[in-house]
């Protein structure tokens, strides 16, 4: 059964984007190649709309995440992420249970909205698209919430609204904060290009209201 079938046929976030409701994702990964390498971190931000119709980021899902048998992790990316695999505190899940975790929170926001899927928001948002469906192929998951090839990118809109493409210096002219020492979390960056995509989506007026 579809979930959007329970939900209002037409709410003002379905009208928004054609059905779609945008979900802001940002991965954290053992390097480049997402059929060699592995997904480490997963963080999810659905949008929502506040009370005067304004796009605002929902409530993040996140988790960290077992390297699937078999892949790889450069120690270069773990250098940059500072991810301790080892860590007691981390928690991390094996890949089925964590893509069910959070895909469970993406699931319920599309239902809330009336909306038929889910399209990822990222900046380079195919990057993160390629690692989510390389893992969901990996443990053959049948229920994936998101449109399979189609998202929108952060760093097109960024460039377009205020020249810049690289995620700092964009949240920055946007007039937020940036902490690099939090940065290349999953959670961090997500919520970071979450409150990007709002700025730049809420200044272009809904054209069917």
């Amino acid at each position: 059964m579809n979930d959007a079938a329970e939900a209002p046929a037409s709410t003002p976030m379905a009208r928004r984007f054609r059905g779609y409701l945008p979900v802001v994702v940002d991965v954290e990964t053992g390097g480049f190649d997402w059929n060699r390498h592995a997904l480490l971190e997963l963080a999810a931000v659905p949008l929502d709309l506040d009370e005067n119709g304004l796009l605002v980021p929902g409530e993040t899902a996140s988790v960290h995440l077992h390297p699937a048998p078999g892949l790889e992790i450069d120690p270069k990316s773990l250098e940059i992420t500072g991810i301790v695999l080892d860590h007691p505190f981390r928690f991390a899940k094996h890949e089925r249970e964590a893509l069910d975790h959070v895909f469970a929170s993406v699931r319920a926001a599309v239902k809330k909205h009336g909306c038929q899927r889910a399209i990822l928001v990222g900046h380079n948002a195919h990057f993160d698209l390629n690692f989510l469906n390389a893992a969901v192929t990996r443990v053959g998951h049948k229920r994936n919430p998101f449109h399979p090839f189609s998202v929108f990118d952060t760093v097109t809109l960024a460039g377009v609204a205020y020249g810049q493409t690289v995620l700092a210096r964009a949240v920055q002219a946007a007039g937020f904060d940036w902490n690099a020492d939090d940065a290349h979390s999953a959670v961090y960056d997500a919520e970071q290009t979450a409150r990007l995509f709002c700025k730049i989506a809420n200044a272009w007026p809904s054209p069917l209201g």
